[in-house]
Order: C-alpha cells, then structure tokens, then sequence
C-alpha cells in the first residue's frame, strides 16, 4: 500500500476512562480500557468493517476518529496529518474531511429543527455557500439520498426511521468528506429498510469517492458492505483481512465462532456446520485478562495464551491476526508487530 493510496493510519491508539474514588480529593485507582492499543489503515476509497460483541469499544473507536472523543494515546493520521491530540479550533477545519452517521435516527436528529436546517447546517457552519445557494444545495441532497426535495421544512417527527438515516446520511456527504465513520447505520431500522439504506451508501460511495468505516455487530450486513474487515475483542483488534478471506477461512478462534453463529438460508449447509458456543461472559475492561484477552474463553488456549499476548501478524496476503494457536493458517508467520508485554 503506498502513502496516496492511504487515507486513515491508526496507530497504538487508546481510550482508558478513568475510575475515581474518594470524596472531595477524588483520586484515581484503575482505567476502563475501552479501546486499549489499535493499528490498522484504511485504504482511499475502500469500506473498512469493524465488527464484534457489544462492549468491544467498537463505538469508542468511532468517536476517537471522529475526534468527538480524545484519545488518551496514540496517533490518529487523516491523509497524513494526525488529528490524534489537536485543540478543538485546530480541528474545526478539519472536520470537512471526517464526518459520522449515527446509529440513532431518531436521537441524532434535533426535533426542534427543519430538514433544510439540520441538512443546510454544515454550509452554514464551514460558511462554504452563500446564505441564498444553501437551500437548493439541501434540496440537491435530499433528492441525491432518495427524499423528496419539497419536504425541505418538514420535522424529523414527520419523517419515518429509514428516512432520518437518509437525512443522516445527506448531513455527512453535505461537505464531500474524505472519510465517513458510520455507526451501526442500519442496526436500529426495520430489516426491509436495511438493504436500502447499505444500497444507498454503496451508490454514494460510488458516485464521489467515499471512504468509509463501518461499525456493526450484523455479520451480515458487514459482508455485504465491507471490503475489509476488523475484528475487535475487548479493545483490541483480534484479526483483520480481506471480506472473502475472513469469512472463507477465519484464523483467530474468536472470528470462527462469531462466523458459526451467522444464520445460513441455506438447510444443507446448516446441517454439515458447527456452531461454537463460548463459554463464560466476556471479561471487563476494567481489568482485562493476561496474556492473551480471548483465552479465558477459548477452547484451544495453553499456558502461553495466559502470560503472553499474541502480537498481530500477517500469515496470508493482507490477512493479520493476534494468536498463538490460528486456525486456516496456511504457513508460519510472516511479519510481526512489536506488542506491549502484558501487564
């Protein structure tokens, strides 16, 4: 991957939320690692899809490279100028490049406001339009994202769920951003509604360019959309490759047991496969397990699995995974990243 090929480089990126204790003088005693040393990249014009159980710090990950979230580390590279630790005015101008749609339809949109407003609020903001190019710039938009350009003074409340997320979806593309983190995009929307809101920011992508981040937990979905995929296990990523590499042959024990558990229409291919069921609850962030994180849970996991962490490394072409015991590995490994030794 060359340097103008990449748009977004994550590296050792962290969000630890503190846990204080005591009365006035409150100090703290542990962190929430939340999202607890992250690295990947993200190609231009590519969807990256992270995956993984709720509590993951899929979300988290999301707002730390929307900046609504600072990083307590780590770098964050936004077509090579890291975002990572700016002042809020420093990344006020930078927000053009990075925009977010939210899970929520019904939450993201302000109900005291029109479409024309909350659609027209980043010309006004980024004061890219003259005040009277605004509305048939929204007008443009709502016809671009499939609404019908006359209900620019219409009320979210007027609007049924999959036609907010296309107000949503309308208020990010407004500036043509470099990178768009979509958050669950679909997970809150009736299942017929789905397939148009996913066909939607396929088309979208495909008429400007569009990078995109896709977070979800509907295996799916994240097929259908991705062309790569992360793999995130309490804060951490686990595996990373190509769609049909992930899903054809899963490396990392955790991803083959979230793969068995994706429904197959399918009767005969049902019949022939094996559906893993973890054992246990998943650890707490607040004080994760040694070693490698999975173990705890995993049926493969020795003595090495409990006192060292598994670094990511690459045993396919664009195939990345963190353990000592992969399975569908092809070969040994080909190239290691250097890993923080556990605590």
């Amino acid at each position: 991957m060359t340097s103008d090929d990449l748009l977004l480089d994550v590296q050792g990126l962290k969000r630890h939320f503190p846990v204080r204790r005591g009365g006035m003088f409150r100090r703290q005693v542990s962190a929430v690692k939340a999202v607890d040393g992250l690295d990947f990249q993200v190609r231009r014009g590519e969807t990256l899809g992270l995956v993984g159980e709720s509590g993951c710090g899929k979300t988290t990950t999301g707002r730390l490279l929307t900046r609504l979230d600072e990083p307590t580390d780590g770098s964050i590279l936004l077509d090579g100028t890291d975002i990572a630790h700016v002042s809020r005015g420093a990344m006020r101008p930078l927000r053009r490049d990075v925009q977010m749609v939210f899970q929520d339809p019904y939450s993201s949109l302000n109900p005291r406001h029109t479409v024309g407003t909350i659609v027209g609020a980043p010309f006004r903001l980024h004061k890219t339009l003259p005040a009277d190019k605004i509305k048939p710039a929204v007008q443009d938009l709502l016809k671009l994202v499939g609404l019908n350009p006359e209900h620019y003074n219409r009320y979210p409340h007027e609007f049924s769920g999959g036609q907010r997320q296309r107000i949503g979806v309308a208020r990010a593309i407004a500036l043509r951003p470099k990178l768009i983190i979509a958050d669950e995009p679909v997970s809150a929307l009736d299942v017929s509604i789905q397939a148009q809101v996913i066909n939607l920011l396929e088309d979208l992508q495909n008429e400007f360019g569009l990078t995109y981040v896709v977070i979800a937990h509907d295996l799916s979905v994240v097929r259908h959309i991705s062309d790569r995929v992360a793999v995130m296990y309490l804060g951490k990523i686990v595996e990373i490759a190509g769609r049909d590499s992930l899903y054809d042959s899963p490396m990392h024990p955790y991803t083959h047991a979230l793969l068995s558990a994706v429904p197959v229409p399918d009767p005969d291919v049902r019949t022939d496969r094996e559906r893993i069921r973890l054992r246990g609850e998943a650890p707490s962030p607040l004080k994760p397990p040694s070693g490698c994180r999975f173990h705890t849970r995993c049926w493969k996991a020795q003595e090495i699995c409990s006192v060292t962490e598994p670094p990511l490394v690459t045993l396919a072409p664009d195939h990345e995974v963190a353990c000592h015991f992969p399975e569908n590995a092809p070969g040994e490994r080909l190239q290691a990243r250097p890993v923080q030794p556990a605590e």
